[in-house]
Order: C-alpha cells, then sequence, then structure tokens
C-alpha cells in the first residue's frame, strides 16, 4: 500500500501495516494489524499517536521522510499503551522541538517508559482546544477505553474524530478506507469491540457522551480502517453493543460481622448494585434462616459473601452456609468476597476459597486484569476496619459496579 497517503487537507497517515499472525492481549490476531499515526502538516505541525514500540526506529524514519522531525510542534498522545505510544521514544529523539500533549495520568506513564523526564508535556483536560496553526484540536477525555489515561482528539476544521483504540479494527489492511476494503467490515469491527472494548463496557457511555454534539464525518483510529462511509452506522454499533440488557439481574449479599464494619461493606454493595439496577437481597447470617439465604441465593445471577476476621477465621454461622453451597448447583452465578479487618484478613480469603469449589464463576484481581487491563478493581473486596472515607467506599463501589456490568451485559 502507498504510505504516502493524505486522508484530508494537510492530514497525511504514517502507519504501519503488520501482515503477520499478531500475538496481542493473549490472542492471535489472525488477519494482522494495522498502526495508525496521522501528520498534520500544519502551521505547529503535529503527530497523532504513533506505532507499536516493534516499529518505532522505522517510524521515526517514515516522519523523517516527511517532516524535518525538527519542526514538529506537538506529539499528541491519546493511549499510552506500547502499541500506540510505541514509537514516541524514536520520535521524540529526533523532534526535539516537540511538546508531548496527553492527559495527566499520561505524563508519569510515558516519562517512565520513554525516559522522557526531560522534555515538555502539555497536559490537556475534558474539552481543551489547541491551536496547531490552521487546525485546532478538542480534546475528550475517555477514561477506561481502555485504560484511565485515555483521551480522544477532534479535528474542528476537517471533522475528524481521532479516537486511538477506539472504533479500530484489527486488520492488516490492503487499503485504507473503509469503502474501498472490498468486503463489509462489520464483522471485524464488532469483533475487535467485543475482545477489547467491551469489558470497559461502562465506559462506553462516557464515550457517547462525549461525541454526542460533535460532527463527525471521519473517523481515524489507530487500528485498521480509517471510517469515512456512514460513520454514523460505527458509532451507533457501540452504543447499541454497550446497552444493558433489559432482563432482570438479582444479587444475594450474605455476610457476618464484628463491630458492623463488614455490614456497613454489604449495604454499600447493595447500593451500587441497586443503583445499577440490580435487584438486591442483603442477609446476615447469624440472624436470619439459612433456607431464606440459601433461597435467595438459587434465585440470585451474583452472590457476594462476607465476613470480619477473628483469630484468622470467619465468624457466626457463615461457614455452614457456605458448606452447603459446595452441595449446591450455581452454574452460571457470579460470585465475590468480600470482608473487613484489623490485622491480615484471612478470613476473606478462606470464603474465597471456599467460593472456588463451587460452579460459580468467583472473581479475581487476576481474572480482572487479565481480562480488561484494569487495576482498580479488586476481588476479593478487602477494607481494613470501617469502610466510610472515601477512597474505600469507591473500592466497594467499583467492585459492585464491574459485578453489573458483566450481569448487565447485552453481549
Amino acid at each position: 500500500m502507498n504510505t504516502n497517503i493524505q486522508i484530508a487537507k494537510d492530514i497525511y497517515w504514517a502507519g504501519k501495516i503488520d501482515d503477520r499472525e499478531v500475538p496481542f492481549h493473549r490472542l492471535v490476531l489472525a488477519k494482522g494489524t494495522t498502526y495508525n499515526s496521522y501528520l498534520l502538516k500544519t502551521g505547529k505541525p503535529t503527530v497523532i499517536d504513533t506505532v507499536d514500540i516493534e516499529f518505532g526506529r522505522e517510524f521515526a524514519e517514515l516522519i523523517s521522510s516527511m517532516i524535518d522531525p525538527l519542526d514538529i510542534a506537538y506529539i499528541v498522545i491519546n493511549h499510552t499503551e506500547p502499541d500506540h505510544s510505541g514509537g514516541l521514544a524514536a520520535l521524540a529523539a529526533q523532534a526535539t522541538n516537540a511538546t508531548i500533549v496527553c492527559t495527566e495520568i499520561a505524563v508519569p506513564e510515558l516519562q517512565e517508559m520513554y525516559k522522557l523526564h526531560g522534555r515538555n508535556f502539555l497536559i490537556v483536560k475534558d474539552g481543551d482546544t489547541l491551536d496547531i496553526g490552521g487546525k485546532t484540536l478538542l480534546f475528550k477525555e475517555t477514561p477506561y477505553l481502555h485504560t484511565e489515561e485515555t483521551m480522544i482528539t477532534y479535528c474542528v476544521e476537517d471533522k475528524i474524530l481521532f479516537p486511538c483504540d477506539i472504533f479500530s479494527t484489527h486488520v492488516a489492511v490492503k487499503q485504507l478506507f473503509d469503502d474501498e476494503a472490498g468486503f463489509d467490515i462489520t464483522e471485524d469491527f464488532k469483533g475487535y469491540y467485543s475482545a477489547i472494548i467491551h469489558p470497559h463496557r461502562r465506559y462506553v457511555r462516557t464515550l457517547m457522551d462525549a461525541v454526542r454534539d460533535l460532527d463527525i464525518q471521519m473517523i481515524a483510529p489507530s487500528h485498521g480502517f480509517i471510517l469515512r462511509e456512514d460513520v454514523r452506522k460505527y458509532i451507533g454499533l457501540y452504543d447499541s453493543m454497550s446497552r444493558d440488557t433489559m432482563q432482570g439481574k438479582k444479587a444475594a449479599i450474605v455476610y457476618t460481622t464484628i463491630k458492623n464494619n463488614t455490614k456497613k461493606m454489604a449495604n454499600l454493595l447493595r447500593d451500587a448494585l441497586t443503583e445499577n439496577g440490580i435487584e438486591t437481597e442483603v442477609w446476615d447470617a447469624d440472624k436470619s434462616p439459612a433456607a431464606d439465604i440459601l433461597a435467595s441465593i438459587i434465585s440470585a445471577d451474583a452472590v457476594f459473601v462476607g465476613s470480619s476476621t477473628r483469630y484468622a477465621d470467619m465468624i457466626g454461622n457463615l461457614e455452614t452456609i457456605l458448606k452447603e453451597l459446595l452441595t449446591m448447583n450455581l452454574e452460571g452465578k457470579l460470585a465475590a468476597a468480600f470482608g473487613s479487618y484489623g490485622w491480615s484478613g484471612e478470613a476473606i480469603e478462606v470464603i474465597h476459597d471456599y467460593l472456588k469449589q463451587t460452579n460459580m464463576t468467583v472473581q479475581s484481581t487476576s481474572d480482572v486484569i487479565k481480562s480488561t487491563g484494569m487495576t482498580h478493581v479488586e476481588f476479593p473486596i478487602r477494607v481494613r476496619f470501617s469502610p466510610k472515607d472515601a477512597e474505600k467506599a469507591q473500592k466497594i463501589k467499583h467492585a459492585a459496579d464491574f459485578v453489573s456490568d458483566l450481569l448487565l451485559s447485552s453481549l
């Protein structure tokens, strides 16, 4: 494919086509992929995103063939993952006058990843604009699509959205534009959404809000095809695929407590689940009949089990309930352990081990990281002493929101 492609006035593609079977997020991309970067030859020349770190030197050479790197005024990094920011080190070494544009959270990540502590950074916030000499860039923050620092960039004059990973496809393209592909790219588009974006479905709603008032005539993502035919169709697909299912979902929360801290956690979980439309029942295992608790668990789609810790163990009647669960068919249900503790909180881990012996899908921090890359969601849910401060309450809400999204997913 011709590498000197102009996608709009003064805007050029400067990417890399990788037609191998590419290992990516524990997947193998059978159709390869394309790393899209864009050079805007304006009064203040600007590069938007780069390519995979493996092709950093090749990328810098390509940019140097298109413009004198010393003339580059800005390098916009929408997302710090190395398949998009990977060419930054090689480019920055030559574009020594360039200011790096990103969100505040992205600054230390880029500094550490590419040894850029001495470089100029321009931190942009949601709704900020930047005049690059003949064109205006508008920035919108889209956290967790699919990492916390992510933003999107919109060129006001050309009505082009540069959303990095969002609206991408994993295809080693032969023709850069969707209307020139020679086949319907919809299934590739949906496949990318399902694998990369859907685990962060809650935050797609933030994206929908961000683009609602933008007149988008072209979407230039960082993987695969540039979308210029029926752009609203692709935005609509994200909108529909990210919506909640209309089917009612239920959760059961079972706990025992010493000084009511674990009870407070249970109530915070209930409040967050209810806010998300999940019908929730809360049970104190020391005060409620076991038959009622087990019936609630049977009818639930998600089960949370928690205890305070005393002498490295659970308290009260909770273990009796857990032993009953081992004899039941609970397939298809989600489960998570939680609890408050003062020292090491062994009871929470004991509950987690019990739940893993059932046939429920038990949530763990390891699985969250491997499936989504998110590090702010933790299972089991552990809180030392009272959950009353904002940070602890937010930890509980993050976990409840994560389970809610799994329950309400329409895919």
